[in-house]
């Protein structure tokens, strides 16, 4: 049952009429009892607010606690999967993904579950949080980005807690949860400069997401596979890799950046060449000073000349001159 505190809470927030506030609160109730291990009723109180919320037809917004202030950004993505520039193999297994949450119910059904804990690895501005960002958008869920950095950071010795804290919601509050510089707590546990604090807060981690059994997807993200601690890759049901684009990802990127800023005559195998060793990310800011340059000087098209010149100064400034 809810807690006294809860119950005064329920009340105050109804005779209020606070519809956020006391949605919030249920959910707590919710929370509470799944870590009673009264998983059917915490479920069941879920439902009975998911009810609430169709029958009213408008979504209810729903705060994370105080405690949680500035550690759990919420977001509406409004990122489509055509804005995922990856190679083949890697969009299909994207693509998998999106497919079993949609269809969750049906693989229930047969006693299966859908892949639902990611862990993304690869250098910084190869696409991870786009394609958290992209899995929110496409399955119409809210993103919950966990600052992992700032919770070991602001609160060493408290981390545990706040994790606990975190995945009391996730249990009960939709949406896609990424886990972002994953690298903060993940560390291999055996590395001589790892603190017990970090070693006590891995082990905790790593319990919370194998007892997870929510819907939500976990999306760890991370820019080093090496340093983590190896025990993690048996919680997550895939472990995708990042890499540089290749040739044909940054011919397609450049193309769909530039959109009606260039034409069927723009070379973008030369363009492509030219952006060679750049990130994602180094990419799309190249492409975007382009079009800047371009509105400012009162044009239509951006010229090869002007995007080679402006991926060579992300070149020079990334990469020391040498691409």
């Amino acid at each position: 049952m809810a807690t006294g505190k809860q119950i005064k809470a329920l009340i105050r927030s109804h005779y209020g009429d606070s519809r956020e506030e006391f949605t919030t609160l249920v959910l707590q109730v919710a929370a509470h009892e799944a870590r009673r291990g009264h998983t059917a009723l915490a479920q069941e109180i879920r439902e009975l607010v998911d009810d609430a919320k169709a029958n009213a037809g408008a979504s209810v917004v729903v705060q994370f606690p105080n405690e949680l202030s500035g550690l759990v950004l919420s977001e509406k993505p409004d990122v489509p999967s055509t804005a995922l520039i990856l190679d083949k193999e890697l969009h299909a297994r994207v693509e998998r993904i999106i497919v079993e949450f949609r269809q969750r119910n049906k693989l229930k059904r047969h006693g299966l579950s859908h892949r639902r804990k990611i862990l993304l690895s690869g250098a910084p501005g190869t696409g991870k949080t786009l394609t958290a960002r992209v899995l929110a958008h496409e399955l119409g869920q809210p993103l919950r980005i966990v600052q992992m950095d700032r919770l070991v950071t602001k609160f060493m010795g408290e981390t545990s807690a706040k994790l606990r804290l975190i995945f009391d919601h996730l249990r009960v509050v939709p949406g896609v949860y990424l886990f972002d510089e994953f690298d903060a707590i993940g560390g291999e546990r055996s590395l001589d400069n790892d603190v017990g604090e970090m070693r006590r807060v891995l082990t905790s981690f790593l319990q919370f997401i194998e007892n997870d059994v929510s819907d939500n997807l976990i999306v760890a993200a991370t820019n080093n596979l090496r340093l983590l601690d190896r025990a993690l890759f048996r919680r997550f049901d895939d472990v995708l890799q990042y890499n540089l684009p290749g040739q044909e990802e940054r011919r397609r990127l450049i193309s769909n950046l530039l959109g009606t800023f260039h034409d069927k005559r723009f070379p973008l195998v030369k363009a492509a060449e030219a952006a060679s060793g750049l990130s994602h990310a180094e990419i799309d800011r190249a492409c975007r000073d382009a079009i800047k340059e371009t509105v400012l000087s009162d044009k239509n098209r951006v010229t090869i000349k002007s995007l080679v010149r402006l991926i060579k100064e992300r070149q020079n400034a990334y990469l020391g001159g040498e691409a």
